[in-house]
């Protein structure tokens, strides 16, 4: 588990989202105390539950990014969900504990992955001496002899130059016989994978391709690879990492409030609240991989609350989430920011696809703060949908130059605050427009 300082967290989180710093302390504080958590003696350990944090505040903002950018940075398994889709009509088969499943899922990915690179370099060499042996011709030969040109054959190989001879490597075919399983609660209920089940009552098929030696080392490199796991092991780690550092974002979690005296879909809402709770409080849920507790799960939960307020939820849920954080509207001056200095700026994007083209992207400061000012009257006018604004403005700006860039005999292309004016003004003025175009 990382240790990085709360300081270093909100350091890091800065690069890629501006403002919301008080968003940016709590989930920095959270993730720190994930580490100390580790830090104190067991018994005192399992006692320590983590502070689950809600986060408030229009779409557009940061929510789902700070918590996304935080997952990365914790190297944890991370799932988003959306709250909503509990709530849907005629909605059957996967339960809120899906969540979790996903979760596990994604951790065994994540562990499969990094057991497979250890097991890199050992694998590199049984793969080599599989390529000797179909490269190598069958005639009988003394062991000497044999021996003598298989050292010659693997320097050549290690040299690169055997990389464009051809070769025939049987390869596993993934293919099983497309089964569907129905039941009251899908396929998710079930405690096996469906999947292998059908696969080891069939008999498993290989094939043989034809491919260069090149292709046909990586390949071997792979299929040795994955031998060499022990997939036990993997899954025993992945259980544990969803347990101790798993985190679940849950979205438009203001969409499952209820408000008092509520009936019909207002039911509905509290329903799904009550079958989370178990989840968010902690309690053990089966997988394919076996159980694991939700416990010292880290739960995000996001929303914008424009109609219904935290305090809407029912009691028992609010508890869970002892930290609340609004989260700041975004203004003319924030676009400004967003445009210009996170990492992966939107302006450093569009350059960059550009570049692809061989055109070179100019866009002025004047030009930048009449977008900025453009997304923020439109957002003012129509619906406030934060930086999203600035997508829609600058693909609005873009248009001609990315389609007309493949042919374009232009190297250069400067974009100043006059085009930005010229093309936005008619638009950005008229209010019906505006709501369809920006």
């Amino acid at each position: 588990m990382t240790n990085f300082t709360p300081r270093e967290i909100v350091s890091e989180l800065d690069r890629y989202i501006v403002g919301q710093h008080k968003a940016k302390r709590a989930v920095a504080i959270a993730l720190r105390n994930r580490w100390r958590r580790q830090q104190v003696s067991p018994e005192l350990r399992e006692e320590i539950a983590p502070k689950n944090i809600i986060m408030i505040g229009p779409t557009g903002v940061g929510k789902t990014e700070i918590a996304r950018r935080l997952a990365r940075l914790a190297q944890a398994p991370f799932v988003k969900v959306e709250a909503s889709k509990f709530t849907e009509v005629g909605y059957i088969g996967r339960d809120v504990e899906s969540m979790v499943r996903d979760l596990v899922e994604l951790a065994i990915g994540m562990v499969k992955d990094e057991e497979t690179r250890q097991q890199r370099i050992k694998a590199e060499d049984l793969a080599e001496d599989r390529l000797l042996d179909l490269l190598l011709p069958g005639e009988s030969k003394s062991a000497e002899a044999e021996g003598r040109t298989r050292d010659k054959l693997r320097h050549l190989l290690r040299m690169g130059e055997l990389d464009e001879r051809s070769v025939e490597v049987e390869v596993q075919d993934a293919q099983i016989p497309n089964m569907q399983v129905f039941g009251p609660q899908g396929t998710e209920e079930m405690g096996f994978n469906v999947k292998e089940m059908f696969g080891n009552l069939f008999p498993q098929k290989t094939k043989r391709r034809t491919m260069k030696v090149r292709e046909a080392r990586e390949v071997l490199i792979e299929t040795e690879a994955e031998k060499l796991v022990d997939m036990e092991k993997v899954q025993a780690l992945a259980r544990e990492r969803t347990e101790q550092s798993g985190i679940i974002f849950i979205d438009e979690i203001d969409k499952i409030a209820s408000r008092e005296g509520g009936h019909g879909p207002e039911i509905s809402r509290e329903g799904v609240q009550r079958d989370i709770l178990p989840i968010v409080e902690g309690s053990t849920v089966n997988t394919k991989y076996g159980p694991v507790k939700t416990d010292h799960i880290l739960f995000l939960a996001a929303g914008a609350f424009h109609v219904t307020k935290p305090s809407d939820l029912i009691p028992e849920l609010q508890g869970r989430f002892p930290i609340r954080v609004e989260l700041e509207s975004l203004g003319e001056k924030d676009f400004v920011r967003i445009l210009t200095e996170p990492k992966n700026a939107l302006i450093r994007q569009y350059q960059a696809l550009m570049d692809t083209e061989g055109l070179k992207l100019e866009i002025t400061e004047g030009a930048i703060e009449e977008m900025a000012r453009t997304a923020s009257q439109v957002n003012e006018r129509t619906e406030n949908i934060g930086a999203r604004r600035l997508h829609t403005i600058l693909e609005t700006l873009l248009d001609e130059i990315s389609f007309d860039a493949p042919e374009s005999k232009e190297k250069k292309v400067c974009i100043d605050a006059e085009f930005v004016r010229n093309r936005l003004a008619d638009i950005a003025a008229d209010e019906d427009l505006s709501r369809y175009i920006l």
